[in-house]
């Protein structure tokens, strides 16, 4: 990194290197618009990033991110309690959310089996999954994981798991494409994956 630019501006810049998908070039960029900003408004992001983890909290129920103990969506009893869709991540729910289909609830494993990267059954929240399913209320198992390698290792330990659950499990139909990421995934490819899905 050029040592022309100030202090200040190399260390903003090395900080945001560690935001994903954000190289050296993008850095300085965002840098250096920062700089440009009224004090106000990088005193308000400053403010938002300093406060992110004292203000989300992960849902005791689902998982997935909260402002409380337990997120909207598990609080709302006008969503079919009989439904509960697993999925990867917070950004998952988001995406589902958004196509206006699904009205049931979530499950959150916080990852994918992934022994490479260090990500074990005991690191998902599997069987705070099958502590739900024992309450009874579930009569339908959605898996809303990706159609890549870890995705499907994932379907497969989560289907051992189950296996002593007398309850129909089904999976989002292909019309993900294969690699692909729920979270990116257009609202129409979301909603013909939901209607194609199929018991596995």
């Amino acid at each position: 990194m050029s040592a022309v630019l100030p202090k200040a501006v190399r260390e903003l810049t090395q900080e945001l290197t560690r935001l994903p998908g954000i190289g050296t070039k993008s850095a300085q960029r965002l840098a250096l618009h920062l700089l440009r900003q009224q004090r106000a408004v990088t005193a308000s992001l400053a403010e938002a990033i300093a406060t992110l983890h004292d203000r989300v909290q992960t849902c005791s129920i689902c998982f997935s991110l909260s402002d409380d103990a337990t997120c909207a969506l598990c609080k709302d009893a006008a969503r079919d309690q009989s439904i509960l869709c697993v999925v990867e991540d917070p950004l998952d729910v988001d995406a589902i959310e958004r196509t206006s289909t699904y009205h049931g609830l979530y499950h959150v494993l916080g990852g994918l089996f992934s022994p490479i990267d260090g990500v074990g059954i005991e690191q998902l929240t599997f069987q705070e999954l099958q502590q739900r399913l024992r309450q009874g209320a579930v009569q339908e198992l959605i898996i809303a994981l990706e159609h890549n390698m870890e995705g499907e290792a994932t379907t497969r330990h989560l289907m051992a798991y189950l296996k002593d659950f007398n309850l129909p499990i089904t999976r989002l139909a292909r019309g993900l494409p294969t690699g692909g990421d729920i979270e990116f995934a257009d609202a129409l490819t979301l909603q013909s994956a939901f209607s194609g899905r199929t018991k596995i």
